[in-house]
């Protein structure tokens, strides 16, 4: 009988050979070579079945439709002569009627010069051979003639065959049976057959094809079985029982870092769902978010869940999990995984027909995440035979699945040009690759890979017969050869299973085995452990063999890790930021970040800093004091582009345990208002001044404390036996309530030291010398701006930092708060493009239709609606809009306006908000630019406006404001009245007032940046009533009843401090303000307020 007699991996010093190459020794004691017509033609249509031999084999090269060159060796016959194996393969003929079926593992032998079946191997699959009468007849695992071979006169039985080849799919896609096929995820045609005879599904055609095999098939779905045994148990409600199991490491890993897929699949309706992965650790929490969706879906309750003994599903906090809410747990046997037969068998299935599509449509191995969850999509629309008549997605959901929709997976698809702005001969349509259906939405994935990026659309017009040229150099970059490749996590097989060949390959174990005789249909088989001689470390498939006859997937068969999946060519450094299955993801707790190197890079970082510092010393805790605990918080830092630029982890103390007066004093700390950073960035435009950007590393730590603070030892770094004691703080942490207050104090402190004068009338601006040499510094917490005349004095302010503090010099300011900043000889310009896209796709608006104005001109909202929306979506949106207003005062209106109806939202509301994230939409690279000027003392102007009574429900008037510095805007606002004017006159007044306020504040900042006595603030109001009322003390019937605060500017008129002065409406800018304007006139005053394209 065969056996091996030695096995080892190519590669390995002992044989010397290419990695990829495997070696077997056979022994055939009852074949006998040919040697004197070893050299005749070929002759593939004659089989020899074969009770002696224990192996398939052939000497004919033109006999494989598949062919693996790598399986090499020697086999040795009866008579003793050794000869050479160059290869193993799949032999394809074709039945009178067409259909395809396959011979695997058949060995081929140049020198052999007749072709042998061995019935020993066809009875190991299940096949029944009968001789009687001089007829042997073959039939299949179901029963199922397959020939009947007459006994020749030299007493042999030779099956005669028709040699076939796979069917190409690419030249044959256009027919609708194969069109069909692949749209199903190259399911099986006798299945297509029952679907559309049953009608279990809508939109599919009556297949009447023979049961051929593509290429994709036979490169996807090869594989060795032994015959199943019934599955004694079967579920009758949903939810009832829950088979789960976990597949992978896959390599090579996604982008993204996933690595694995978690499959779950209900007994009584097969349906399945499925998740990736990036580790096993995450395996707990997404059985939770299942548990909680299909638990609101069905209406049920999760009653058992069936899993294998890994580590991620018997962890405690696990367990307690399902015990609190009544699940019961149900574990496999150790060495038993056959006891999860179902979803064992599943997740083979879906790899292989993911293998398939991959490999039919040419797709990179990166795919797989998207061929595995298009895969599941297609097997829960399509039979089983553990269902009568239904698919698992009727047996779910109670419905017919409709199947019109479906498409060819990795096809060409044109997908819809929604951008704004488009010219009259622009493209319509872009050249995209169909990977998926998308989740929760009638809406198709596409894949762009010129841009590398994955978009959602149902604009979508397919070409299924052409797929992507992934390996032309000219249109794709592709690095080398990549193996796609699945680890299944299971344990050897022994006992009463009599193994009759074994081949290793590389420590990874493959065994076929023989039914047993002892064992019964009503008695579990008995499995004890086999020794193996593979190396540490190395994971191997060990499939369930008491597989349900009645199952519809795969049955089981053994197969090495190796040749899982075939191999691919992959895209190399592609962008998939769209997709949410693959996306870099923060980790919640130091259990999560521990097990990446990354993220243990950045936490020693941290501590190395915060030791380096001298923050704390160890020491005991004293009686009368509490410590406070740490946690690590981890966050992604990226560019305006959304690039990852680090990863950061920060030691943060837990403060919210701390009480005022005990732990604590003050708590405040100045950081500089958005109106000082736009004044300087237009104080430096003007004078053609470059601002520079640093910030400072834990700036938090440098804070000195004057309160006695304990923390425990931070997580993952206690001193060893020194795990009692606590931390004394001699510097501040993150987290602490006095921190910001230390840091400023700190800041204060050095920069005062360094001959800085800080500003009296913004405590968070710094300034130092005069003339040329003078130096003008900002501080929000621990970014700082630094702008002047001379670049040698900002070089030595630098130097002078870095001395005293770590510090990251990030050169000319380019990106600041979330605003986008560029820096050219003509000015200066920010923006916010970035976080404006942000927005849109916070808000789903992406590839919305843009339009032109943030608002319908005359358009009146009113509170007390009743058609209610989702409150807290509403206002996450509106409070993103509101940080948008920093470098967009066209939005400041708008955005104003639906503030104000946050509290109880309605559709109009909703629609309204809308309408400004499509303005957003069609206007994303519009910013605000800051010009160089000549004046050497540019002019402080100021417009103030109001409308009369403009909302409806209190009927307060809007009041709107802005100044700018010579050409340059530096601030605005739009803010509803705080009482009820009486007349416009009245209105104007109270918005001259608001004005008049801010313009003397910026007129004392500018002064002391300027280093010269405020100047007179201009401001241009259109009313002359209210002129006249800010000039003159009159009291008459319209302003006698005017509250005495608002008399302000009559005071500061009068001493010179503002001048206000008439302009006429059309020159108000104030006005995009205090109401929505047409477009004429609304693009005519963004243009004057110095917005444009950047």
């Amino acid at each position: 009988m065969a056996h091996v007699m030695g096995v080892s991996l190519a590669g390995e010093e002992t044989l010397g050979r290419t990695p990829g190459v495997h070696e077997v020794h056979l022994t055939e004691k009852k074949v006998i070579l040919n040697h004197e017509v070893a050299e005749e033609e070929d002759n593939t249509t004659e089989w020899f079945l074969d009770t002696g031999a224990t192996n398939h084999m052939t000497g004919s090269r033109s006999a494989f439709a598949d062919l693996d060159t790598g399986v090499v060796g020697t086999v040795k016959f009866g008579d003793g002569s050794v000869v050479d194996i160059r290869g193993r393969g799949t032999v394809l003929f074709q039945c009178k009627n067409g259909d395809h079926r396959s011979l695997e593992a058949v060995y081929f032998i140049p020198k052999l010069c007749k072709n042998i079946i061995s019935i020993g191997r066809l009875d190991a699959r299940g096949y029944d051979a009968h001789i009687y009468h001089g007829v042997c007849t073959l039939r299949d695992p179901d029963g199922l003639l397959l020939a009947k071979v007459k006994r020749s006169p030299s007493f042999l039985y030779i099956l005669k065959l028709n040699m076939a080849r796979p069917i190409c799919l690419a030249a044959n896609g256009t027919e609708t049976a194969w069109r069909w096929h692949a749209r199903f995820g190259h399911l099986n045609f006798q299945a297509l057959r029952r679907l559309a005879q049953a009608e279990m599904v809508r939109g599919l055609p009556v297949i009447d094809h023979v049961d051929q095999l593509c290429d994709g098939c036979l490169a996807g779905k090869q594989r060795r079985v032994p015959f199943p045994d019934k599955a004694r148990f079967r579920a009758q409600d949903a939810l009832e029982l829950v088979h789960g199991d976990l597949c992978g490491p896959i390599a090579p890993a996604t982008p993204g870092g996933r690595k694995y897929f978690l499959l779950l699949v209900d007994d009584m309706s097969r349906f399945m769902w499925i998740r990736l992965l990036s580790g096993k650790h995450e395996a707990a929490a997404a059985i939770k978010q299942f548990k909680a969706g299909v638990e609101m879906e069905s209406g049920r309750k999760l009653r058992a869940l069936r899993t294998d003994r890994g580590g991620e599903f018997t962890s405690v906090e696990f367990t307690e999990f399902c015990a609190d809410r009544g699940v019961s747990r149900q574990l496999t046997a150790p060495y038993s995984p056959q006891q999860n037969g179902v979803v064992e068998r599943r997740n083979l299935t879906v790899v292989a027909a993911a293998r398939s599509m991959l490999k039919a449509a040419g797709m990179p191995a990166q795919f797989w995440g998207e061929a595995v969850m298009a895969a599941v999509y297609l097997w829960n629309r399509s039979p089983t035979k553990s269902l009568d008549g239904v698919t698992p997605y009727e047996a779910w959901h109670g419905r017919r699945p409709s199947v019109e929709h479906l498409k060819v997976f990795g096809c060409v698809g044109y997908v819809k040009t929604v951008k704004p702005n488009l010219r009259k001969l622009d493209d319509r349509g872009t050249r995209m690759v169909f990977i998926g259906y998308e989740q929760g939405s009638k809406a198709y994935r596409m894949y762009d890979p010129v841009s590398r990026r994955v978009y959602v659309s149902r604009d979508v017009v397919f070409d299924e017969a052409a797929m992507w040229p992934w390996r032309d150099p000219e249109v794709t970059q592709t690095g080398g050869e990549e193996d796609f490749t699945v680890e299944f996590f299971s344990t050897p097989l022994g006992g009463n299973r009599v193994p009759d060949v074994v081949v290793e390959h590389g420590g990874a174990r493959e065994t076929e085995t023989a039914p047993s005789p002892l064992a019964t249909p009503d008695a579990a088989p008995v499995w004890s452990p086999v020794t193996s001689s593979s190396p540490a470390g190395v994971e191997f498939c060990t499939p369930p063999s008491d597989a349900s006859i009645e199952s519809d997937g795969a049955p089981p068969r053994f197969r090495t890790v190796n040749n899982v999946l075939a191999t691919t060519t992959p895209v190399l450094d592609f962008d998939y930021n769209d997709e949410c299955l693959i996306a870099e993801q923060e980790p919640f707790s130091f259990k999560e970040a521990e097990k990446e190197q990354c993220w243990m890079k950045a936490m020693e970082e941290e501590m190395s800093s915060i030791e380096g510092n001298n923050t704390w010393f160890l020491c005991d805790l004293p009686s009368d004091h509490r410590a406070i605990g740490l946690k690590w918080v981890y966050k992604i830092k990226r560019s305006a582009e959304g690039e990852i630029l680090k990863y950061k982890a920060r030691l943060v103390a837990k403060g919210y345990v701390q009480q005022q007066g005990i732990d604590y004093e003050e708590v405040f700390a100045p950081v500089a208002r958005m109106e000082t950073v736009r004044l300087l960035v237009a104080l430096a435009a003007h004078e053609g001044w470059q601002i520079h950007h640093m910030d400072v590393k834990s700036a938090f730590l440098n804070g000195e404390l004057e309160e006695d603070v304990y923390v425990v030892q931070p997580p993952g770094f206690v001193v060893e036996h020194k795990e009692n004691k606590v931390l004394k703080l001699k510097k501040a942490l993150y987290g602490l309530k006095q921190a910001p207050r230390a840091w400023y104090a700190k800041l204060d402190s050095t920069l005062a030291n360094l001959d800085f004068v800080r500003s009296a009338t913004e405590n968070a601006v710094y300034t130092r010398g005069e003339g040329n040499a003078r130096l003008v510094v900002g501080v929000y917490v621990d970014d700082l701006i630094i702008t002047g005349a001379l670049g040698t004095e900002i070089a030595k302010f630098k130097e002078q930092m870095r001395s005293m503090f770590s510090m990251s010099n990030l050169g000319l300011l380019s990106y600041y708060l979330g605003m986008e900043v560029k820096q050219t000889e003509e000015g200066i310009t920010m923006s916010q493009a970035g976080y404006a896209g942000r927005i849109l796709e916070k808000a789903g608006m992406q590839g919305c239709n843009p339009c032109q104005v943030p608002m319908d001109a005359r358009l009146k909202l009113k509170k007390g609606v009743e058609d209610c929306i989702d409150a807290t979506q509403f206002r996450s949106i509106i409070g993103s809009l509101r940080y948008l207003v920093n470098t967009r005062p066209d939005l400041s209106y708008s955005v104003g306006y639906v503030s104000r109806y946050m509290e109880n939202p309605g559709a109009e509301h909703w629609a309204a908000m809308k309408h400004i994230l499509r303005y957003v939409a069609g206007s994303l690279n519009i910013g605000l630019k800051f010009r160089k000027g000549e004046e050497k003392f540019p002019r402080l102007v100021g417009y103030s406006d109001s409308d009369m009574a403009g909302d409806v429900d209190d009927r307060k008037s809007t009041t709107g404001v802005l100044f700018k510095l010579g050409e340059n805007l530096i601030t605005w606002q739009s803010q509803k009245q705080k009482i009820v004017a009486l007349s416009s006159c009245e209105a104007e007044y109270i918005a001259a007032t608001t004005a008049a306020c801010q313009g003397i504040w910026l007129a004392r900042l500018l002064g002391e940046l300027q280093m010269k006595k405020p100047c007179c603030t201009m401001l241009k109001v259109d009313n002359k009533s209210a002129i006249n009322l800010c000039k003159n003390p009159v009291l008459h019937d319209r302003s006698k009843h005017i509250d005495t605060r608002y008399h302000f500017i009559r005071e500061r008129v009068e001493r010179k401090e503002v001048e206000v002065e008439y302009t006429s409406s059309a020159e108000q800018l104030a006005d995009i303000l205090i109401k929505p304007l047409g477009k004429v006139r609304f693009l005519e005053l963004r243009g004057k307020l110095g917005l444009s394209p950047v």
